[in-house]
């Protein structure tokens, strides 16, 4: 009866991390899945949530369905983490939010909406991207193309490439965009490239789909939310997925949120029920444990303030290994400029090694990254960072 059925070989990433724990080298370094690990090469638990979870669990709590938008104070957390309590936006009540089965469970339900009511639009990632966006997107039913944007000789954004294609786009054209600590490559646009970006946007009427999964890792929980603050200042009707998943490292509780900012409340309520009913015919409601324990974090100020401060611990803790990584390999090959590593931003960094490169990490030396080259930095720590450095010296 299956006969016919393609073979799935598995997801390039999660079957590399199959591969690695399989590895008996004692000396092994993850450097692959996009997870954020301590300086003890461990999952941390973060106070905050742990503070949280014990409170909660003082009382036992009946276990029943949450609403299909998912818990009202978690969606309000949600939308204050983004915008702020006090943005004009949320007082006109005209972005709808929902929670969601982590970012992923948002981009899914985001682009199931799209398809549904933008049927004929097309769907641009960066090139490149994280796969699960074509994956989603093209899932959803979209033809998916792809929009320039990193330069590998550079090490840079394509930034006049990358415009010069926006402009050439059909309006309600959709772009999923990365608004800060860009997955794969740790390159960002700077703030004044946004500027020009999300006027482009607008003066083509794009549809744009923000992806922002690792909030807190490259300036601050504030900071980098430029982007969104930005669009909404220029009108713009735009999506916004995000993820607890790194920055509260709750990775299995799949806590994650989908917004759309609307032109008006008529329009956000409309939108809100088509939302709803997409999450009806996908999962009918999200975790809810992860949504109390999220929400309670986010809506704590001193839960909140504690958190804050984790946050910038572990972004932080990835700064401190991208300089030393910097200032071991400049050591070692003083006529090669490592600048790169440095000026990219959040957990991943486009290292520039080549798949062979790659490959030889792997089988002499247990050191595992993605095939392009991308590099998780948050696997590193000081008890691997010079045997890393060393290795990379070598196949370089």
């Amino acid at each position: 009866m299956f006969e016919h059925i393609e073979f799935y070989p598995g997801d390039p990433i999660l079957s590399l991390v199959e591969k690695f724990n399989a590895d008996p080298r004692a000396h092994k370094v993850n450097l692959s899945i996009g997870i954020y690990f301590d300086e003890n090469g461990k999952l941390p638990v973060l106070s905050s949530v742990r503070k949280a979870e014990i409170d909660r669990a003082k009382q036992a709590h009946p276990r029943g369905y949450l609403p299909m938008e998912g818990l009202a104070t978690y969606r309000t957390g949600v939308q204050n983490l983004l915008f702020g309590a006090d943005h004009p936006a949320l007082k006109e009540n005209r972005i709808a939010t929902i929670q969601t089965l982590g970012g992923s469970g948002a981009l899914k339900i985001g682009a199931d909406f799209l398809k549904k009511w933008f049927p004929q639009s097309k769907a641009y990632v960066s090139d490149p991207t994280w796969d699960n966006h074509r994956s989603i997107f093209e899932g959803a039913g979209f033809e998916v193309g792809t929009y320039p944007y990193y330069d590998a000789e550079k090490i840079d954004v394509k930034f006049e490439e990358m415009l010069n294609f926006f402009k050439s786009l059909a309006p309600q054209s959709i772009l999923i965009l990365h608004p800060c600590c860009h997955n794969p490559t740790g390159v960002d646009l700077s703030h004044e490239q946004w500027d020009i970006v999300l006027q482009v946007i607008k003066d083509k009427q794009l549809i744009p789909f923000m992806d922002i999964a690792y909030q807190g890792f490259g300036d601050n929980l504030k900071q980098d939310t430029y982007a969104i603050q930005k669009a909404i200042d220029l009108g713009l009707s735009l999506f916004i997925s995000n993820s607890f998943s790194k920055n509260l490292s709750f990775y299995g509780e799949r806590v994650g949120g989908l917004s759309v900012v609307c032109p008006n409340s008529e329009e956000a309520a409309l939108v809100f029920g088509q939302l709803k009913a997409g999450v009806r015919r996908v999962y009918s409601s999200p975790p809810a444990h992860g949504g109390f324990i999220t929400a309670q974090v986010l809506n704590t100020p001193e839960l909140f303030a504690e958190w804050e401060n984790e946050v910038a611990t572990m972004r932080d803790r990835i700064k401190n290994m991208r300089q030393k990584l910097h200032q071991a390999l400049t050591a070692k090959q003083p006529n090669r400029n490592f600048d790169y590593f440095i000026k990219q931003r959040g957990m991943f960094s486009y290292t520039g090694l080549n798949p062979a490169q790659v490959q030889r990490l792997q089988d002499e030396f247990a050191i595992y990254l993605v095939g392009s080259g991308r590099m998780c930095v948050a696997g590193l720590n000081e008890s691997n960072i010079d045997y890393v450095a060393d290795a990379f010296a070598q196949v370089m």
